[in-house]
């Protein structure tokens, strides 16, 4: 696990969160900002898990230092072996190191054991569809 650059997590990004379709979008607008911090995580040489987290308001506990977790993908080899857990514990423990309090997202719902069992809470209520991909997600939020 390390922080990367955005640009390494496209094609990843690409394949796993937007069905490999080179018409959708997987540059976030605050992708090169100072702030924003990237992780993968890597079997040998290969990425294998993307995470970017971008400083933000959330939607709980909005006087929280807080960052949005965006691209949060695991290779389909991997999914299920632990990569993922390790990459978003490993950018946890570094987020909380740089003073910041919380964490939030738009969580896809086929994915909300893993971060259920991660400690993140759902936060009622928040059930939507997501604009970009039309699957149904929900926000869910971590204090660290």
């Amino acid at each position: 696990m390390r922080r990367v650059r955005s640009q390494e997590l496209h094609e990843l990004r690409r394949r796993v969160l937007r069905g490999d379709d080179p018409a959708k979008s997987v540059i976030d607008p605050r992708d090169d900002d100072t702030t924003s911090l990237h992780y993968g995580g890597f079997v040998g040489d290969r990425l294998v898990v993307s995470a970017s987290f971008f400083p933000s308001v959330a939607p709980v506990h909005e006087d929280l230092v807080t960052y949005q977790l965006r691209y949060m993908a695991t290779d389909f080899d991997v999914q299920g072996t632990g990569y993922g857990a390790t990459t978003l514990r490993y950018a946890e423990d570094d987020l909380r190191t740089l003073g910041v309090e919380q964490l939030w997202a738009n969580g896809r719902d086929s994915a909300l054991g893993f971060y259920s069992r991660m400690g993140w809470s759902m936060l009622e209520g928040s059930q939507h569809l997501s604009p970009e991909t039309q699957l149904p997600h929900t926000v869910i939020y971590k204090v660290l």
